[in-house]
């Protein structure tokens, strides 16, 4: 069992958090840890990797809720459908993080004024994604938000859609030349300038996610003129979302600054 495990296990002894589905299927469902006090809280949505498909699940990221909870932030933690589960892809995945997120609109002791999206791996796509959705054309998946981020802390994130390779296309349901429209509205790389904030955190020896994808974004968004910051850190791809490590404690204080 590797360390991050160990606290995941040992997550499953907290207080569990507040169930809420958005949906009738299995993934249609997100646990909100809410932090002490009354609030309202600023929000932390939290968007886990896996490459889109099974295993993963939101399970992974609850380490992360409970320290975001421990440092104010109300943490969203979201499943959603992932490829060969629940009949995931283009646009299910798509409309299940928007209507997940929309659903904050219904909780109370909330913040939405300050919204943070939090993605890690495939995660960090569908959060950069998420941030614009309100440019998205009117019959888009996840067009018209009814909570809009204010910012995203993009964790070892897959940035660049084309280097993700054909379990990108079978995410879009065809190669770009195929499917042209959704590769436009789902490429960070193609929604460059945000709008908001962009942090990226990547390890420098991740071997999942290259940390080139990062460097290039941000020097993309840079070249526009767009708010963004890189902080390649030591460790591999799961250090930025072990609340132990160097990589997210540096996530959390661009956080705790921003």
């Amino acid at each position: 069992m590797t360390a991050l495990e160990l606290r995941i296990a040992r997550s499953l002894l907290h207080r569990p958090p507040e169930r809420h589905r958005y949906g009738g299927l299995p993934s249609q469902v997100c646990d909100l840890h809410r932090p002490r006090g009354r609030g309202p809280h600023p929000v932390a949505v939290v968007l886990h990797g896996g490459y889109w498909q099974p295993p993963y699940t939101k399970l992974i990221m609850r380490p992360l809720c409970h320290d975001l909870a421990r440092r104010g932030y109300a943490a969203w933690n979201v499943e959603y459908r992932r490829l060969g589960r629940d009949d995931g892809g283009w646009p299910m995945t798509f409309d299940d993080v928007a209507t997940a997120i929309d659903l904050l609109a219904d909780l109370d002791g909330l913040d939405l004024a300050r919204v943070t999206l939090v993605g890690h791996s495939a995660g960090g796509q569908l959060a950069l994604w998420a941030a614009d959705r309100a440019a998205l054309p009117t019959d888009a998946p996840g067009a018209a938000p009814l909570v809009v981020a204010t910012r995203v802390l993009a964790l070892a994130a897959v940035c660049d859609l084309p280097h993700a390779g054909r379990v990108a296309a079978r995410l879009l349901g065809g190669a770009p030349a195929e499917v042209p429209e959704r590769w436009a509205q789902a490429d960070p790389m193609r929604r460059i300038p945000l709008g908001v904030p962009v942090c990226l955190v990547h390890g420098s020896g991740d071997q999942t996610v290259d940390p080139q994808r990062s460097r290039d974004y941000a020097a993309a968004a840079a070249a526009v003129g767009a708010p963004v910051k890189l902080m390649e850190t030591a460790g591999d791809h799961r250090d930025p979302i072990d609340p132990a490590r160097a990589a997210w404690r540096a996530a959390a204080e661009w956080l705790g600054e921003a």
